[in-house]
């Protein structure tokens, strides 16, 4: 008996990606694939799923992160590995806190999403060791401060400096400064550039590859 999985990505290309090389396993099926986490957990009523591909941010900027917590406290069995390209330190925290099992970087070159996947199945939880180094415009993502990287998070789901000045708690006035500190290191001419390129930019390395069994 295969494992049916549910697909959670809003680009096209990885979504496809993992849909092949899942219809090519001999251990997993898709039950479903969609592209905004917002529904998730409706569709785990609808449809039997094993295990989860989640995306952190998914379309309309809906965090699967914040579905991830609502599927774990409604269907605590079904197994959830968080996929991003995202090289923020906080995801691992928040998916260690929410209970997910494996977390995994798509642009990680040594990085084998079906072992992952059979791991996880088999009980283990897989988490980088740290977060992968993107370079964005000029600068490396390692010379953006961590504070700097959380308005990055909320600029790429589009939110107004209003908004994620009002989720981070902090001024919009320093919404403003941070944003520019990064557009400064970048060299990106303005905020929605900033954001544009952060959101699609695939150039990543990994610092550290190796995967730590437990938590």
């Amino acid at each position: 008996m295969k494992y049916k999985v549910m697909i959670v990505e809003d680009q096209t290309m990885p979504r496809q990606l993992f849909e092949l090389r899942i219809q090519a396993s001999e251990r997993f099926e898709v039950a479903i694939s969609i592209d905004n986490a917002a529904m998730a957990d409706i569709y785990c009523l609808k449809y039997p799923v094993d295990l989860i591909l989640m995306d952190v941010i998914t379309r309309g900027g809906e965090s699967g992160l914040e579905a991830a917590a609502r599927i774990k406290r409604a269907f605590p069995q079904i197994k959830i590995v968080i996929v991003t390209s995202m090289p923020e330190c906080s995801y691992l925290d928040r998916a260690r806190a929410i209970g997910v099992e494996s977390f995994w970087y798509k642009e990680d070159p040594r990085g084998n999403l079906l072992e992952i996947m059979e791991r996880t199945m088999n009980g283990e939880s897989l988490y980088p060791e740290a977060t992968p180094e993107l370079r964005l415009g000029l600068a490396s993502s390692y010379e953006l401060t961590q504070r700097e990287l959380e308005v990055l998070r909320e600029m790429t789901g589009g939110d107004t400096n209003q908004e994620i000045a009002d989720r981070l708690h902090m001024s919009v006035a320093s919404v403003k400064t941070h944003i520019l500190n990064m557009l400064e290191k970048t060299g990106f001419r303005n905020r929605t550039e900033l954001a544009v390129r952060a959101r699609v930019s695939k150039k990543w390395r990994c610092r550290r590859h190796c995967l730590l069994p437990g938590l």
